[in-house]
């Protein structure tokens, strides 16, 4: 506490101080930013913050972000629901929507497998994926996970429960670094990517 500010203000600088990447320069300079600004501006920012975090949901069928029961890709008619694409986070998503290759539908884990960290695959939407594997028309499921240890063990554990399952597995190509995550891999590495995807043996 700076005892030169007032106390909205350290507090206001203690709150982005706890955000990822913000260190007490930045959190300063935040604060000082909302203080100067206009009235309208920075309610506006205090609002959409309220609104993000009360209206924000798990999608019920894929389990991405939604604001209602079923998030945009699963509510659009066009979409191939033959297809799934399981990801690790609803940011990998964005990143693959980027490419305008994608028509199929996903499954966000909401992580992956890492015994270490006290990660079980029951801590994942996992289940939730096979009873929506076994009750669909699901014909193939593209493992997304990121290409590091952690990806590839959750992907490996995934497709095991799969086998007697008469669908095809296939993972996205090699295309993209080993060890890396799809959040920040390019479009055109995706691209490639999804379109040298090869079934998992």
């Amino acid at each position: 506490m700076n005892p030169a500010y007032t106390d909205s203000l350290n507090e206001l600088m203690e709150q982005f101080g706890k955000l990822p990447g913000i260190g007490p320069k930045t959190a300063e300079r935040l604060a000082f930013h909302i203080l100067k600004t206009d009235a309208d501006k920075a309610l506006k920012l205090a609002a959409a913050i309220s609104s993000v975090k009360k209206n924000t949901r798990q999608c019920a069928v894929c389990c991405n972000l939604a604001e209602g029961e079923l998030c945009k890709i699963c509510f659009d008619a066009n979409r191939d629901r033959s297809i799934i694409c399981i990801v690790e986070q609803s940011k990998d998503i964005i990143s693959l929507e980027k490419t305008g290759l994608c028509k199929w539908v996903y499954h966000v884990l909401g992580g992956h497998i890492a015994p270490l960290e006290g990660v079980e695959p029951s801590d994942l939407t996992i289940d939730h994926l096979l009873k929506r594997i076994r009750t669909g028309h699901v014909k193939e499921v593209i493992m997304a996970t990121n290409p590091n240890i952690e990806g590839d063990g959750t992907s490996l554990y995934i497709s095991s429960l799969l086998r007697s399952l008469p669908v095809k597995i296939t993972r996205l190509a090699r295309g993209l670094p080993s060890g890396s995550n799809i959040e920040f891999a390019s479009g055109k590495i995706l691209a490639d990517a999804i379109m040298g995807r090869s079934v998992l043996e």
